[in-house]
């Protein structure tokens, strides 16, 4: 009989494989490597860009990362990556850790619980410095 294999564990399987032909060195990488290649952009750029820039009567930089922050832990915080660089951008943007800690702690009503501890976690990652 044969054992039919998780499509996903396959497909990785094979990426891995891929990237270790490509290149030996990525036999390592991890998917957290990618964080490091998206560098915070400066406040200015972020207003310019996703804030009043486009509209001068709508939110400005820091409310729309707020939002986006408090949009990915209503869904369980699983995209981590997308976490911490949200986190990363509202503080840049002028977000005080007591407002992010806020909003994030706001979403435990609409996603529960353990994704508000979860992205919470992620969170203190960033604004302590810890975060790999």
């Amino acid at each position: 009989m044969i054992d039919p294999k998780n499509p996903f564990a396959a497909f990785l399987e094979q990426s891995q494989a891929m990237a270790k032909a490509l290149n030996p060195a990525l036999e390592h990488f991890t998917p957290q490597g990618f964080e490091k290649l998206w560098p915070t952009m400066p406040a200015e750029m972020m207003e310019a860009t996703i804030g009043k820039g486009a509209n001068p009567e709508g939110l400005d930089a820091k409310t729309k990362l707020l939002l986006t922050l408090a949009g990915l832990t209503v869904h369980g915080a699983q995209a981590e990556a997308q976490v911490r660089l949200t986190v990363r951008h509202a503080k840049e943007a002028g977000a005080t850790h007591q407002e992010i800690a806020e909003t994030i702690g706001m979403m435990a009503m609409f996603g529960g619980v353990p994704a508000m501890n979860k992205a919470m976690e992620l969170a203190t990652s960033v604004l302590d410095g810890s975060e790999e």
